[in-house]
């Protein structure tokens, strides 16, 4: 959330984008502040609202970040995030044309979904702080290093890590090298436990206390489990001239452990000739037949980014940037981000414009019908119908004001509008009538004060 400053020589926007390279790993650039002064702390804060259309997903969050240069350009960060969500989320269930019952993640108690709605669980509710701190010092006239340590908290979620890079300086430092390194280890211990996946959500309707906690028990493979992830970036900035600067990054991520998510479910579509072709499939009990979700154990990504800022003769600034990514899930991403900053003596507008469009993973599904569900020994060993996992898009269009106080002071205010489209199987019979895939509308709002 560190507000841009306004650019005035080339070396600016090298740290800039040098910064732009260590963020793609959640790593400090290897380089001392640009404006601090030694002894003097630099303080970034900014707070952010969040907001999604139909009372979904809200969140707040405020971060601070301050950092003490010290003498020889070395200096030391720390930086806290809080942030707060509330609201409805999908649950990964399909709409039906009759009212839905589903038992909440916890198993205390159950909540409704009316027909024709997007299920959504209502009670989705997250608070979570973070504390991460760096140390960064050059290692003599070429080279420059960072180490660096997070962690973060939340209800359910604890994830700590440790993170480095290094930067080689080339050509009178017109060229930068860099490599960096991070590992996480995650926990997570949801309320109501793991659930084994591709089992069937347990009812408490009809059964006593005692026999809705066995079942409920029995669905459940313990309380938490743990997942680790690694990553590695390379990457080179060249200066191309006084006023253009470009950069190219390599990053490669690992992951393995508890990937799922146990919050998301899957409906069950009756693919059965006769009147309820397309309708939720019941089992014996005349309940409906929702499946916890279930993803392979490991993932492994593979990322291209490229970036170029340009400053005009008017002092104005375009920053484009493209990323590619791919991963052994079947996704495939491509990302196109643009910037233009327009000067404005002691202020700017930065007007924004990202564009998203992302494949689907081939454990993807958006319902099992009951040919696939197979009596209770699913056909499938891996499926989400999570969106996030899907054949989707999205356009983002934003515009940020920044005011410049003095030379150590800016205040910044950034408003962005985000739609979010996916696609994929119509589905058959009565499934073919509801709204599969409803779009996502988002607003948000971040204010910026740096001294």
């Amino acid at each position: 959330m560190t507000t841009k400053k306004q650019i005035s020589k080339p070396s600016s926007i090298g740290a800039a984008l040098t910064v732009a390279t260590c963020g793609l790993l959640g790593l400090s650039a290897p380089v001392a502040s640009a404006k601090g002064q030694v002894g003097e702390w630099d303080v970034d804060t900014a707070v952010l609202f969040y907001s999604e259309a139909d009372d979904r997903v809200q969140a707040a969050e405020p971060v601070v970040s301050a950092t003490l240069n010290l003498e020889d350009e070395r200096a030391w960060n720390i930086k806290f995030v809080a942030d707060t969500l509330t609201g409805a989320t999908p649950n990964g269930a399909t709409p039906s044309d009759e009212i839905q019952t589903f038992t909440r993640p916890s198993g205390e108690g159950s909540y409704n979904v009316a027909a024709g709605e997007n299920p959504l669980d209502d009670t989705f509710h997250d608070t979570r702080g973070a504390l991460s701190t760096t140390w960064s010092a050059p290692l003599g006239r070429d080279y420059a290093y960072t180490a660096g340590a997070y962690g973060s908290i939340e209800y359910d979620y604890t994830s700590f890590g440790v993170n480095g890079s290094i930067a080689r300086y080339l050509n009178n430092k017109n060229t930068t090298l860099n490599m960096g390194l991070s590992l996480s280890m995650d926990s997570i211990g949801p309320e109501g436990g793991i659930p084994n996946p591709l089992t069937r959500m347990p009812f408490e309707a009809g059964k006593s206390d005692d026999d809705f906690n066995k079942e409920f028990n029995a669905s459940r493979s313990g309380p938490d489990d743990t997942k680790t992830i690694m990553d590695l970036l390379l990457g080179v900035t060249q200066v191309i001239n006084r006023s253009t600067i470009m950069q190219f990054n390599y990053s490669l991520s690992m992951a393995s452990g508890y990937m799922t998510d146990p919050f998301k479910i899957l409906s069950v579509i009756d693919d059965n000739a006769g009147a309820n072709y397309g309708g939720n499939f019941k089992d014996a009990d005349g309940y409906n037949i929702y499946l916890y979700e279930a993803r392979p154990d490991s993932r492994m990504k593979h990322a291209l980014f490229w970036q170029t800022k340009h400053m005009l003769a008017n002092g104005d600034v375009m920053d484009g940037s493209y990323r590619f990514m791919t991963d052994d899930w079947g996704i495939t991403s491509h990302t196109l981000d643009f910037h233009y900053r327009w000067m404005l003596g002691s202020s700017y507008l930065e007007p924004h414009v990202r564009y998203y469009m992302q494949s689907e993973a081939d454990f993807y599904k958006r319902y099992l019908t009951s040919s696939e569900y197979n009596g209770g020994s699913p056909v499938v060993t891996e499926a989400s119908a999570d969106y996030r996992l899907g054949e989707l898009n999205s356009a983002t269009l934003g515009l940020k004001w920044g005011y410049k106080l003095n030379d150590d002071q800016e205040l910044s205010i950034r408003a962005e509008y985000m739609k979010q489209s996916s696609s994929g199987d119509s589905g058959f019979g009565k499934l073919a009538s509801q709204d599969l895939y409803p779009d996502t509308d988002a607003f948000w709002v971040q204010v910026g004060y740096n001294f």
